[in-house]
């Protein structure tokens, strides 16, 4: 896979070394056991694959290089670069500006740019309507065009079974950028909804199966379909595709789901499936899925606690958090600073979009074990200064030279 070019304070010596030896000796990607980093008093087990993805590191890439290049110049970002804090601050620091927040409201005016202007499309992509906007005012997008290889797998993907008469539906969050950008590109060639969950998926379906009258399609699902979609006939053929940061578990079962109702609904065959239902499983993105298998295995080691780090607006992350939180405490930080002592934690409850204040929450006892993750927007150097800090605030910090 190519090598990318990224600041050096995203990296850490400690875990690129670790990735490397597990890369090693795990060339085909099966052991997804987690790597114990023994420091006596706590015993830190890493995931075996976590932090930044090819998509993020193809973005961070390009966004750094357009600027070094461009000295004098106007640059923005259409949003967020990726949903990591320390990244978009980097960015701002280097004099790139915002034009959107991360829900597509303006920032600062289109109507400020002119053609002389930078604009860096995001990882997550944009709309259709955001790219044409911007090239009437001159701007050329592809050049600074970071969208994610995968995200742009799901788009082409939509668009072929578009061509072949499928109504698309994407898993996704609603109001996520991606999902935004997805909907436009399925939208422009073919009928296409949104669901955000299964609850949203089995009510879709009610539709799919004429249980409820296509009208009250529109108001259910009211700013997640496309113009023109006619709920009376656009359910006869349907294929699913994802937000690619979304739990590839619950994208599976949507699209196993759906395809049972329409099964049922038309008394089709392993034979003849696909003549109302689309294959789409190779739209998963592999490191969501990757990042979400070593979780799975991360928790088969019995621990006290998780601590999963990434930006508090990141969806891959937050899904993360999701499986550690069924079987353990966890907290969720997206820095080091949020660890304040080892009574005090600062972390986020992505269910209520609040911070939470915890105390005592490294337990009592010796050893600790904790289970530790981060989001695929998350650089490795604050993962290893989140094991720096537990360390300090446990009396232990000189242990971290040794096992380096």
């Amino acid at each position: 896979m190519k090598q990318f070019t990224i600041p050096f304070t995203y990296r850490s010596p400690l875990i690129s070394a670790i990735k490397e030896k597990r890369k090693l000796a795990d060339k085909m990607k099966k052991d997804f056991s987690p790597t114990l980093l023994d420091f006596g008093d706590i015993r830190i087990y890493l995931a075996r694959h976590f932090g930044f993805c090819y998509g993020v590191e193809n973005a961070i890439e390009i966004a750094f290089r357009t600027v070094d290049e461009n000295p004098g110049k106007r640059i923005f970002l259409l949003s967020e670069m990726i949903h990591n804090p320390k990244v978009n601050e980097d960015l701002r620091k280097k004099g790139v500006d915002f034009l959107q927040d991360t829900y597509g409201n303006e920032i600062i005016p289109f109507s400020s740019l002119n053609k002389n202007d930078i604009v860096l499309i995001p990882a997550f992509g944009t709309t259709i309507a955001i790219e044409e906007k911007l090239k009437a005012i001159g701007i050329a997008i592809e050049k600074y065009n970071t969208t994610c290889p995968f995200v742009e797998k799901v788009w082409n993907r939509s668009e072929q079974i578009a061509a072949k008469d499928y109504t698309v539906i994407v898993h996704g969050k609603p109001t996520h950028e991606e999902t935004r950008a997805t909907f436009s590109h399925a939208a422009a060639n073919t009928a296409t909804v949104v669901v955000n969950d299964m609850k949203e998926t089995m009510l879709l379906s009610q539709y799919i199966t004429g249980a409820l009258p296509p009208d009250q399609f529109y108001i259910d699902f009211k700013g997640r379909y496309a113009e023109g979609f006619d709920a009376s006939k656009d359910f006869e053929r349907i294929g699913v595709v994802n937000q690619t940061t979304m739990l590839a578990s619950d994208t599976q079962a949507i699209a196993d789901y759906l395809k049972q109702v329409m099964v049922d609904k038309y008394k089709l065959t392993e034979n003849n499936i696909s003549e109302r239902f689309a294959d789409t499983r190779d739209t998963l993105c592999y490191a969501t899925n990757d990042n979400q298998s070593a979780v799975y295995g991360m928790l088969e080691q019995p621990a006290d606690l998780a601590i999963v780090v990434g930006g508090f607006n990141s969806s891959n992350t937050s899904h993360l958090v999701e499986l550690c939180e069924e079987q353990l405490p966890t907290y969720y930080i997206d820095s080091v600073e949020r660890i304040h002592a080892a009574d005090h934690i600062s972390h986020f409850n992505f269910h209520e979009k609040k911070l939470i204040e915890s105390h005592t929450f490294l337990p009592e006892k010796k050893p600790v074990s904790v289970l530790m993750t981060s989001g695929a927007s998350c650089p490795d150097a604050v993962v290893e200064q989140v094991i720096r800090k537990l360390l300090k605030v446990a009396g232990i910090e000189e242990k971290f030279e040794s096992i380096t």
